[in-house]
Protein backbone atom coordinates (compact mmCIF):
# COMPACT_ATOMS: atom_id res chain seq x y z
CA UNK A 1 0.00 0.00 0.00
CA UNK A 2 1.43 3.59 -0.94
CA UNK A 3 0.89 6.73 0.43
CA UNK A 4 -0.46 9.26 -1.48
CA UNK A 5 2.01 12.33 -2.22
CA UNK A 6 2.76 14.86 -0.42
CA UNK A 7 1.19 17.96 -1.21
CA UNK A 8 3.55 20.45 -2.16
CA UNK A 9 4.03 23.96 -4.46
CA UNK A 10 6.49 26.12 -4.99
CA UNK A 11 7.32 29.77 -3.04
CA UNK A 12 5.70 31.63 -6.20
CA UNK A 13 2.27 29.59 -5.66
CA UNK A 14 2.21 30.91 -2.12
CA UNK A 15 -0.31 33.53 -2.45
CA UNK A 16 0.77 37.35 -0.65
CA UNK A 17 -2.10 36.90 1.61
CA UNK A 18 -1.75 32.82 2.33
CA UNK A 19 -1.70 31.55 6.05
CA UNK A 20 1.90 30.68 5.81
CA UNK A 21 3.47 28.28 9.17
CA UNK A 22 7.17 28.31 9.71
CA UNK A 23 8.37 25.66 11.61
CA UNK A 24 11.68 26.34 11.87
CA UNK A 25 13.32 27.39 15.53
CA UNK A 26 13.96 30.64 17.35
CA UNK A 27 17.16 31.19 15.97
CA UNK A 28 16.37 30.70 12.77
CA UNK A 29 13.18 32.90 12.91
CA UNK A 30 14.52 35.71 14.61
CA UNK A 31 17.81 36.16 11.44
CA UNK A 32 14.38 36.31 9.18
CA UNK A 33 10.78 35.30 8.41
CA UNK A 34 7.89 36.05 6.11
CA UNK A 35 5.73 38.81 7.23
CA UNK A 36 2.82 37.80 9.20
CA UNK A 37 3.69 33.69 9.44
CA UNK A 38 2.92 31.61 12.36
CA UNK A 39 6.29 30.92 13.90
CA UNK A 40 5.52 26.96 15.72
CA UNK A 41 8.70 25.33 15.83
CA UNK A 42 8.73 21.83 14.80
CA UNK A 43 9.95 20.84 18.49
CA UNK A 44 6.60 22.31 20.16
CA UNK A 45 4.14 21.09 17.51
CA UNK A 46 2.23 18.30 18.84
CA UNK A 47 1.81 20.63 22.05
CA UNK A 48 0.62 23.94 19.81
CA UNK A 49 -1.21 21.91 16.94
CA UNK A 50 -4.75 22.92 18.06
CA UNK A 51 -3.29 27.44 17.59
CA UNK A 52 -2.06 25.92 14.61
CA UNK A 53 -5.96 24.74 13.18
CA UNK A 54 -7.37 27.68 14.89
CA UNK A 55 -5.54 29.95 12.85
CA UNK A 56 -5.41 27.79 9.91
CA UNK A 57 -9.51 28.17 10.22
CA UNK A 58 -10.28 26.44 7.30
CA UNK A 59 -7.43 28.18 4.91
CA UNK A 60 -4.37 25.95 3.75
CA UNK A 61 -1.39 26.22 5.72
CA UNK A 62 1.61 26.59 3.98
CA UNK A 63 4.22 25.14 5.64
CA UNK A 64 7.71 26.03 5.33
CA UNK A 65 11.57 25.50 7.28
CA UNK A 66 14.94 26.47 6.00
CA UNK A 67 14.67 23.76 2.67
CA UNK A 68 11.26 22.33 3.15
CA UNK A 69 12.54 18.88 5.21
CA UNK A 70 10.85 19.74 8.87
CA UNK A 71 8.09 21.42 6.87
CA UNK A 72 7.36 17.76 4.95
CA UNK A 73 7.14 15.77 7.80
CA UNK A 74 4.71 18.96 9.44
CA UNK A 75 2.64 19.06 6.59
CA UNK A 76 2.34 15.04 6.71
CA UNK A 77 0.97 15.36 10.19
CA UNK A 78 -1.71 18.01 9.37
CA UNK A 79 -2.66 16.31 6.66
CA UNK A 80 -3.37 13.36 8.85
CA UNK A 81 -4.78 15.32 11.54
CA UNK A 82 -8.02 16.72 8.48
CA UNK A 83 -6.19 20.26 8.00
CA UNK A 84 -5.05 21.52 4.48
CA UNK A 85 -1.66 22.12 4.27
CA UNK A 86 1.03 22.23 1.90
CA UNK A 87 4.86 21.86 2.13
CA UNK A 88 7.01 24.64 0.32
CA UNK A 89 9.42 23.43 -2.29
CA UNK A 90 12.93 24.71 -1.11
CA UNK A 91 11.58 26.22 2.18
CA UNK A 92 12.86 30.09 3.02
CA UNK A 93 16.18 29.59 1.02
CA UNK A 94 13.95 29.33 -2.20
CA UNK A 95 11.62 32.01 -1.00
CA UNK A 96 14.80 34.64 0.16
CA UNK A 97 16.42 33.70 -3.85
CA UNK A 98 12.73 34.60 -5.32
CA UNK A 99 13.13 37.99 -4.04
CA UNK A 100 9.94 37.35 -2.13
CA UNK A 101 9.82 39.45 1.12
CA UNK A 102 11.40 39.17 4.76
CA UNK A 103 11.08 40.88 7.67
CA UNK A 104 12.67 40.59 11.19
CA UNK A 105 11.17 41.59 14.32
CA UNK A 106 13.52 43.74 15.58
CA UNK A 107 13.67 45.65 12.25
CA UNK A 108 17.48 44.23 11.89
CA UNK A 109 18.09 43.00 8.07
CA UNK A 110 16.69 40.03 7.04
CA UNK A 111 18.45 36.70 6.13
CA UNK A 112 18.06 33.26 5.94
CA UNK A 113 20.10 31.05 8.60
Amino acid sequence: MTSAPLPSVDVAAVPADGFVLDVREDEEWAAGHVDGALHVPMSEFTGRLAEVTEAADGRTAYVMCRVGGRSAQVTQYLVQQGVEAVNVDGGMLAWDGAGRPMTTDDGSPAFVL
